[in-house]
């Protein structure tokens, strides 16, 4: 079974493909897909929704795995710039007929590594033993989307 994770973000989103079976769990790619921040937000957000597109008639995953939006009441305009992004992405797999699972962020870094409040250094170090990775998965965004789709496979 194929899981797409996606760290949703306007400016860089986090995307990683897992192929999951009885006994394995595979790290089939991983990236991110950045947007110009010169351009206006309409057209930041098409690109968004075609670079997700391009994921998903490239790997037909049979779930997506987004991260929940999180609001500090210090930078609410970023949880609502977020918020944008993350729409279009859940637009992309209900037009694409992925079925999509959404998990607070406490919830991946508990699933992975027991602790709802561990550190990123913690959540890389996971990745990289429970995938057999070679080195520590960077950057920050790709290691998210990683963790939201093992917290997929885990409840699936």
């Amino acid at each position: 079974m194929i899981i797409l994770g996606i760290d949703p973000g306007l400016h860089i989103c986090g995307y990683a493909v897992i192929d999951i079976d009885r006994q394995n769990m595979k790290l089939l790619e991983a990236g991110i897909c950045r947007t110009n921040t010169k351009l206006v937000i309409e057209k930041r957000l098409v690109q968004i929704g075609q670079d997700i597109n391009s994921l998903l008639a490239k790997f037909q995953p049979a779930y997506m795995s987004v991260e929940e939006l999180y609001s500090h009441y210090a930078h609410p305009k970023t949880a609502i710039l977020m918020g944008h992004a993350r729409g279009v992405i859940l637009e992309a797999a209900c037009r694409n007929g992925t079925n999509v699972r959404s998990f607070a962020a406490t919830r991946i870094k508990k699933s992975l590594t027991g602790n709802g409040r561990a550190s990123k250094s913690q959540m890389q170090s996971s990745i990289k033993s429970l995938l057999g990775l070679a080195k520590l998965p960077e950057p920050a965004d790709v290691a998210d989307a990683i963790a939201a789709a093992l917290c997929c496979a885990n409840t699936i």
